[in-house]
């Protein structure tokens, strides 16, 4: 991976941490001080919100961190797994906070049901994604595999000679 291309990511990592951490910070105050009104039930989507921040974050944290890893030639290891397992985590409680929004939206979609439809279906595509990362990451556990298996075989040639 390219100076640039992790540069580049990194930048973008950075923007959107901020920008997760203002959305929190504003649902907070918002919590604090703007009484509910209306129909929709303001504060547990308020919550759901800082909630969703949060899994985000988690994600970001730890795709910084395999960015570390792959700089530096050390993903193909076993502490690599951690993070793309909180990735996956991230991913799937992202999923189930947009379920919880889509519940929450329903009742007020009684005269267009297609909405609450498409909403679970946006739902069921972000849980697709954490299927697509887990098995990005049965990948890695099979290049891991490989990568142990080649310094065996290294150590055994190097005995040899």
């Amino acid at each position: 991976m390219g100076k640039l291309a992790v540069r580049a990511l990194r930048a973008v990592l950075t923007v959107v941490l901020a920008g997760t951490v203002l959305v929190q910070a504003l649902m907070v105050w918002a919590l604090a001080t703007d009484p509910e009104s209306g129909s929709l039930p303001l504060t547990p989507l308020r919550v759901i919100t800082i909630l969703g921040m949060v899994s985000g974050q988690v994600a970001l944290v730890s795709v910084w961190r395999l960015v570390t890893m792959v700089r530096r030639g050390t993903v193909f290891s076993h502490a690599a797994f951690r993070y793309v397992d909180a990735v996956i985590g991230a991913i799937v409680a992202a999923s189930l906070l947009w379920f919880a929004v889509t519940a929450l939206n329903a009742p007020g979609q009684r005269a267009d049901p297609g909405v609450t439809v498409i909403m679970g279906g946006v739902g069921l595509a972000i849980l697709g994604v954490a299927l697509i990362v887990l098995v990005l990451r049965m990948l890695l556990v099979q290049a891991v595999a490989r990568d142990v298996e080649a310094a065996q075989m290294q150590a055994e040639l190097d005995e040899v000679i």
